[in-house]
């Protein structure tokens, strides 16, 4: 068997996807015309050709107009469930879910929207198919601390429905120790910390997100080759970098597939992750990811089960459930 056929036998997490990145055109298109939201599209094609990006802010524009169209509790629970399809469809048993509330209470949608729309999905995949699913509350690093705080509290009455707390959006001009308040809150309320570093912003945001922040994982930290003592930090401590690389390319932090640095990482034994990122709009879910990265750099099934065992590694599940999924990989790979 092929090694990109091999895969799609095999059991995967997935650790770096945010809901409103896996809003598929269509779907888009549908909800909007439902909820009587003007875009500038008509057609399915029309919103594929807008995906031309040309740096994080280009894609951020789209990815907030996108995100307007859902306004019911219903929106959500498709949104979701899109999602957890497009899941049992490329083999993830466990996936863990970063939810940008910001985007939402900015057109007046509170959690009980939300929260309910997404949570009955979840409960409907789990019950049909028996995925795994975690939830990361993701704030904005381009908003006020005090805004991020406020939202921080109002998760509160939802704090059982995060394993997480983690931001995204623009680092540049958003350094680590601007939220540093944020984080102790974060951190005084049992979430895991985790951080969108490295990717447009230099190594020394990483450093500063571990430093500042107290992160235990990195959502995307390919900068980290710019600093070889970041890189032994990263490996000597195991801290996760949760890798992207089709987006890598579609936002131009790589100019192609071939330049990515997540093998050479791999083979300096640092804890990197596939992801899929915004899936609907730098194409392709995760298994997208895999096979574009088997093709660019002719991987071996040796190459790609390290990969894949790193994502249950890196996952906030608790060891005794890492264990039972790796035993499934191990029963996948000798089957």
């Amino acid at each position: 068997m092929m090694t990109s056929e091999w895969l799609s036998v095999l059991p995967k997490a997935e650790l770096h996807m945010h809901i409103d990145g896996s809003l598929q055109a269509e779907r888009m298109l549908q909800l909007a015309k439902k909820n009587g939201i003007d875009l500038p599209y008509s057609t399915v094609e029309e919103v594929e050709d807008a995906y031309q990006f040309k740096d994080l802010q280009s894609f951020l524009d789209l990815y907030y107009l996108g995100a307007s169209v859902l306004r019911e509790e219903d929106d959500f629970y498709h949104l979701m469930m899109d999602y957890l399809l497009k899941c049992r469809e490329d083999n993830i048993v466990h996936a863990e879910i970063m939810v940008e509330p910001q985007t939402y209470l900015a057109n007046g949608i509170g959690f009980d929207v939300f929260m309910s729309g997404f949570k009955r999905a979840i409960a409907d995949a789990k019950s049909q198919w028996g995925i795994s699913i975690l939830l990361i509350l993701s704030l904005l690093k381009h908003t006020t601390e005090d805004e991020c705080i406020a939202v921080l509290n109002m998760a509160d009455d939802y704090s059982d429905d995060f394993v997480a707390l983690g931001m995204a959006s623009t680092e540049i001009g958003n350094p680590p120790n601007k939220f540093q308040r944020l984080y102790e809150l974060g951190k005084s309320r049992g979430y895991n910390l985790q951080t969108h570093s490295g990717e447009e912003g230099s190594a020394d945001l990483i450093w500063g997100s571990l430093e500042a922040m107290q992160v235990k994982r990195i959502d995307h930290g390919v900068r980290c080759t710019d600093d070889p003592l970041l890189v032994d930090h990263l490996k000597n401590h195991q801290i996760p970098l949760t890798v992207c690389p089709l987006s890598n390319v579609r936002l131009r932090v790589f100019d192609k597939i071939e330049d990515h640095n997540i093998i050479d990482l791999l083979k300096k034994d640092v804890l990197v992750t596939v992801n899929s990122d915004d899936p609907a709009y730098f194409g392709g879910f995760l298994n997208d990811n895999y096979h574009a990265l088997i093709d660019a750099f002719d991987l071996d099934k040796t190459d790609v089960l390290a990969l894949v065992k790193n994502g249950f590694r890196a996952s906030y599940l608790p060891e005794d459930r890492v264990q039972v999924f790796m035993d499934e990989l191990d029963r996948a790979v000798d089957g």
